[in-house]
């Protein structure tokens, strides 16, 4: 539900009567993942979505039906011969759907808000919520917040799953551990451990600031890729040493404009496993002592504009300076898939779709003859742990 956190902030705010519908897991194809939420007010105004138009109709129903009768429920949309078209996952997955109330007057009201405050803002939380196990515990929420900078303090956490000491402390633990991950995922609890009398499976969901997208070099490719970026969800900051090309008029949509040299704005800046890095100033004096740094850090993606012949003499001057092989091997260069791009918006798609591609796992390729997946599963197999209490 966090992943429609603006919209729910609002309706908490306004005092609005709602249920959300979380998909809590997915099995085989289907368009969206853990997470994804529908809600529907009061009013019967709806929002978001659980299945990319496949279920909405069903799952809205569900919805209403939860705001009138104030129970969460859980239901599980598959694919066969009798139900495919009667509710429209047609695709051939399979998904749970957690559908809980959340009522002006609802003793876990005051959890929900604070975690879609904290989701609306960009600030870190996560949430977590049972979606199997006792009927009493579905839905109930219990919220997490990081850790002190300095890691020495654990964050606090506010709810509960159900009132059981242990349960909660071992779901404060595995949403702690999955918050520092930025993943949303789910994690079992045995009977003994979650001392409920059954076992439980929660979902946690994770909301971490947008992951950061520096673009350097301040030329016209630059700002189509920055309205990509802003699209996908980047928080985009724009570098380059001329104040003349590096403005805010050139550079609207940008969150930061940066006038510094590129290596040394990178040296001072804080970047992580999610950051993009695209060089666009194909200029030997910019590009590599820059290089030379981001192949060195553990970033997401290093990508450079410019030529084959751009390209060739860069890597030239990038092993002068003594990059290895294995670094070289990171970086993305020509930047950009090939789309036959020639303006600065098809290159910028172009580039956005490399991006896209190296953080899914994709090929890249048609899809069209292929027999690679649609949706590609990107899990390392830690989003779905046994958790011991």
């Amino acid at each position: 539900m966090l992943d429609i956190a603006d919209d729910l902030h609002r309706w908490v705010e306004e005092g609005r009567d709602f249920a959300v519908a979380t998909v809590v897991s997915v099995g085989g194809s289907a368009p969206r993942g853990p997470g994804a939420a529908l809600a529907v007010d009061g009013e019967g105004t709806v929002i978001g979505s659980v299945s990319g138009g496949c279920v909405e109709a069903a799952v809205y129903d569900l919805c209403v039906q939860a705001l009138q009768e104030g129970e969460a429920v859980v239901e599980r949309f598959g694919y066969s011969d009798e139900d495919a078209f009667a509710v429209g996952l047609t695709c051939g997955g399979v998904i749970e759907v957690l559908v809980a109330p959340v009522a002006a007057d609802a003793p876990d009201r005051a959890v929900f808000a604070a975690a879609l405050s904290a989701a609306a803002r960009g600030g870190a939380a996560a949430l977590a919520r049972v979606f199997r196990g006792p009927a009493e515990l579905l839905g109930r929420p219990l919220l997490v917040t990081p850790a002190s900078s300095d890691g020495r303090r654990a964050g606090p956490y506010e709810g509960t799953l159900g009132g059981h000491r242990e349960l909660d402390r071992t779901a404060v633990g595995e949403s702690r551990a999955l918050l520092a991950a930025g993943r949303t995922g789910e994690f079992v609890v045995s009977a003994s451990g979650a001392h409920c009398g059954s076992e439980v499976t929660v979902l946690v969901e994770s909301s971490t600031p947008p992951p950061r997208m520096i673009v350097f070099g301040a030329v016209d490719f630059a700002a189509a890729l920055v309205r990509a970026g802003k699209f996908l969800g980047y928080h985009v900051t724009v570098c380059d040493a001329r104040p003349v090309f590096a403005t805010r008029a050139r550079f609207p949509e940008a969150d930061d404009i940066v006038i510094e040299w590129p290596h040394r704005y990178l040296r001072d800046t804080a970047t992580d496993s999610r950051t993009v890095l695209c060089v666009l100033t194909h200029d030997a004096k910019f590009d590599v002592p820059l290089l030379t740094a981001a192949l060195r850090l553990p970033v997401a993606f290093v990508g450079a504009m410019g030529s084959r012949r751009t390209h060739e003499d860069r890597n030239r001057r990038l092993r002068e300076e003594g990059v290895t092989e294995d670094e070289l091997s990171r970086l993305r260069s020509p930047i950009g898939l090939d789309l036959g791009a020639r303006t600065p918006e098809e290159t910028a798609l172009s580039i956005a779709a490399e991006i896209v591609a190296a953080r899914q796992g994709g090929t890249g390729r048609p899809l069209t003859g292929a027999r690679t997946p649609i949706h590609h599963d990107t899990s390392d197999g830690s989003a779905r742990r046994r958790a011991v209490a």
